[in-house]
């Protein structure tokens, strides 16, 4: 890949020190689980611990941090779908200028009054990202607001970039550096920064299979506009990318690939039972992409962008991640309504070492419920190979079983 010298037009140095005292410099962790799964040496760069629980804030505050006084005496606003809130909200707050934050009507309540709570106002409107920044330029354009975009803007990206000066500082020897997209600021930042420290460094992308529009556009040579977006990564759900952040990706990033909602909640799940870190959906798309790349042997940087995310979506995550790795198995039978029909098929898991978490015993569910009852079961398993055992056993005994 020929390189220009693009990134030189970006001071990532400089942005580093704007941002001491600002934000935490998240310290590089060693997966032993990733990079067993993966054959890759696999580290972690863990911006879910930054101080709003995303990377966000590194490019807002660097962006309002260079605004003029007057352009700071305007008033501010943003469109977002949490974490960019957040970052522009804190960075306000620090730099005392007003902010108003757009954000679509979907964002997770977290985020919400996690921003009202660092002194912006919040308006919500639209279903998706693209519908709140439409909303946010006109209110731009009616209260002469200064727009602070949450991607295509050049010292958004200068802000973003400084984590790739952060991951070759404390690891010079990494040889690839994998990181979510959305919009594309943060890769385009990542591949600049690195790539001018070390050009052979390799940088790839990961997007949603239900919004990949970046890859898209790479892979057609033009900007792509999305119909519609279907992901369970809210964070990366974008319709439009930046044609900014399009051309340096164009440039710098070396392949863009995509993960289903599945691989995603399997990432959480392993992320936070291994590491005991919480990763919110868009935030785990490095680890997710894991199994999707060619590399082997390398040394390998798993950004992860964010962790802001609910306590009731963590749970509907564990349990998807928990059937996704093979861990519980949840199935039904139709069993004669007769006695002792129930602990047979409860002697039979005993005897495969599936413990029962649950079981429901109902008659009316069948067809003929004056015959024959249905059995609900869930029960814990140890990974794919034994949920097959299982199954195969119960067949041999004559039992026609449904996996749910």
């Amino acid at each position: 890949m020929k390189i220009s010298n693009r990134a030189d037009k970006y001071n990532f140095e400089k942005a580093s020190n704007r941002l001491n005292g600002i934000i935490k410099k998240t310290g590089i962790i060693y997966s032993p689980v990733f990079s067993k799964e993966s054959n890759n040496e696999v580290y972690l760069k863990p911006e879910n611990l930054q101080v709003t629980g995303a990377f966000k804030v590194r490019g807002a505050y660097n962006k309002i941090s260079k605004l003029s006084e007057k352009e700071k005496q305007k008033g501010l606003i943003a469109s977002s779908a949490g974490n960019h809130a957040q970052g522009v909200a804190l960075a306000a707050k620090e730099l005392g200028v007003k902010a108003t934050i757009v954000m679509p009507r979907s964002t997770p309540l977290i985020k919400v009054e996690a921003t009202k709570a660092l002194g912006a106002d919040v308006i919500l409107y639209g279903d998706c990202y693209d519908e709140a920044y439409n909303e946010a330029l006109q209110l731009k354009e009616v209260n002469d607001y200064v727009f602070i975009h949450p991607f295509n803007d050049r010292d958004i990206i200068e802000g973003q970039g400084t984590i790739g000066n952060e991951i070759l500082k404390e690891l010079p020897d990494t040889e690839c550096i994998i990181v979510p997209i959305g919009g594309g600021g943060l890769i385009s930042g990542i591949a600049m920064a690195a790539k001018k420290i070390k050009p052979g460094i390799k940088i790839i992308g990961v997007e949603p299979e239900g919004a990949m529009a970046m890859k898209l556009s790479v892979d057609k040579g033009e900007l792509v506009c999305l119909d519609g977006v279907c992901t369970i990564a809210d964070g990366v759900a974008v319709k439009n990318p930046g044609d900014l952040t399009f051309s340096i990706i164009q440039e710098y990033v070396d392949e863009i690939v995509t993960v289903s909602d599945f691989d995603i909640m399997e990432a959480c799940l392993v992320l936070l039972e291994k590491h005991k870190l919480i990763g919110e959906n868009a935030g785990v798309l490095s680890l997710a992409a894991l199994k999707k790349i060619k590399e082997k042997g390398k040394k390998t940087v798993c950004l992860i962008s964010g962790g802001n995310i609910d306590v009731l979506t963590i749970s509907a995550m564990i349990n998807r991640g928990l059937v996704t790795r093979g861990r519980i198995l949840r199935f039904t039978v139709d069993l004669p309504d007769q006695p002792g029909e129930l602990l047979k098929v409860a002697k039979i898991l005993a005897e495969l070492q599936a413990n029962v978490i649950k079981l429901d015993h109902n008659q009316f569910k069948t067809i003929d419920r004056l015959m024959e009852v249905q059995l609900d079961v869930t029960v814990e398993t140890n990974g794919h190979e034994h949920i097959s055992h299982i199954l195969d056993e119960l067949n041999k005994r004559g039992y026609v079983i449904k996996e749910l």
